[in-house]
């Protein structure tokens, strides 16, 4: 073909002819793609999602796992400061029969020599448990208190006030902060 033919078909392109009908078909195509697509999440919406679920996942194991730590970091504290709670807890008996054994008359040398050294142990072991924590409960005198003391009895006393605590029948002791035996008294009503 010359330069003249081709100038000639290239400048009479023949114009492609549309018909409405089509125009019309293809418009609605796309109006219909967008719709799909805009009522189906995309790829990349699913993805965000997906994403945004494991980050909150994360997120609240790693609050877990933190609360976790500070419980057990907790527990391990109050099981230090009370590791010898249950010890002195079974001690209290062996103090109240010292105590008794204290009270009894004793009227022969041989049995005050006993007395003698029964102090003496006593006094050994109420030092160590001291030591330890343990404290007794003043009850005599004091006002009653019901986190304290337990009422076994009550009595009337005109020269005392209501709620006074008249007698100890039995002596309280706690640990640290925490009672490990309520004194059982006797109240003035």
């Amino acid at each position: 073909m010359s330069q003249s033919e081709e100038k000639e078909v290239v400048s009479n392109p023949e114009p492609e002819t549309v018909e409405p009908s089509e125009q019309a078909t293809a418009s609605e195509e796309e109006l219909a793609n967008q719709e799909t697509n805009s009522e189906e999440p995309s790829e990349l919406e699913l993805l965000q999602k997906q994403l945004d679920e494991e980050t909150n996942r994360h997120l609240r194991l790693r609050a877990d796992y933190e609360n976790f730590k500070r419980r057990a970091h907790l527990d391990r504290e109050a099981a230090d400061k009370y590791k010898a709670q249950n010890l002195l807890s079974n001690l209290l008996p062996v103090l109240d029969n010292f105590e008794r054994a204290m009270q009894v008359e004793s009227a022969s040398e041989e049995s005050q020599s006993l007395r003698k050294g029964l102090e003496m142990v006593y006094k050994t072991l109420v030092e160590a448990t001291e030591k330890e924590g343990l404290q007794v409960i003043e009850a005599e005198g004091v006002e009653f208190d019901p986190n304290l003391h337990q009422a076994v009895m009550t009595e009337a006393d005109d020269s005392k006030q209501s709620g006074i605590v008249l007698q100890e029948l039995q002596k309280g002791y706690k640990y640290k902060d925490r009672v490990l035996r309520p004194t059982m008294v006797k109240v003035n009503e």
